[in-house]
């Protein structure tokens, strides 16, 4: 996860961010739908959607455009039906991948996922065969501008479970459960959370020192983060902080 973290960190100093901005948003938006459908649209008795609507917010997506799609997801709106579908597979040299879509219409993203795998070196994979090193966490990114040892102290004493250094941010690591609680215990502490999110988190990771062999794996995971009806790409790759710096430059 952290070499994906990391490369993430990259493409967004990298540029094209209206493009990027517009479909982040159009990804939130999916997101917020269904955590309205599925739980219901009070903020207060629905955590996935707490969850959603404070990551749309850390994206600047304006607050009318989040209430219509809370409105779209529980029926006061009219709106496309979508439903959770994911898919496993592998990227070159073993790499884990776990893509998470948000579909209506499962032959189309289907095929879509088998495509971008085929294409670029990976293998779609049976459900399980990589699920199984995978859990799911909560994040919370913070700027480098606070100490090490003061957020240490806030996410021990909140219930958090790491304090992981990122380069360029901090991030903290808790349980799903706990992530509302671990932010609202920053904020009160004068923090302020860049961003806060679910994940997937693999426990074992493949490390990849050659710029080669990164190409070939971040291919694959940017090709399937570009396809419309893909939400998230989870992968264990961990790419050596100078192969990182390669690619970057």
């Amino acid at each position: 996860m952290s070499g994906h973290s990391k490369w993430a960190t990259i493409k967004h100093k990298k540029g094209a961010q209206d493009k990027a901005r517009g479909k982040l948003f159009a990804k939130l938006i999916r997101q917020i739908e269904v955590a309205a459908r599925e739980g219901g649209g009070d903020l207060n008795a629905n955590a996935t959607l707490r969850t959603m609507f404070q990551k749309a917010r850390d994206a600047s997506v304006p607050i009318d455009t989040i209430n219509r799609a809370i409105k779209r997801g529980t029926g006061e709106l009219e709106g496309v039906r979508y439903e959770a579908v994911s898919y496993e597979g592998y990227a070159p040299n073993g790499v884990a991948v776990i893509v998470e879509c948000l579909t209506d219409n499962r032959n189309r993203t289907s095929a879509d996922v088998r495509s971008a795998f085929s294409k670029n070196g990976g293998s779609i994979a049976e459900p399980g065969a990589v699920a199984w090193q995978f859990s799911r966490k909560g994040i919370i990114t913070m700027s480098k501008k606070y100490e090490e040892d003061d957020l240490t102290m806030v996410a021990l004493s909140s219930g958090a479970d790491d304090v992981v250094d990122q380069g360029d941010e901090w991030e903290i690591v808790c349980s799903p459960t706990d992530l509302a609680a671990v932010r609202g215990a920053f904020e009160d502490a004068g923090m302020e959370c860049k961003s806060s999110e679910l994940i997937l988190q693999s426990a074992n990771s493949v490390p990849i020192d050659s710029e080669i062999e990164a190409r070939k794996i971040l291919k694959l995971i940017d090709a399937l983060d570009d396809l419309d009806d893909v939400q998230n790409v989870y992968s264990n790759v961990d790419i050596s902080d100078s192969v990182l710096e390669l690619l970057e430059n």
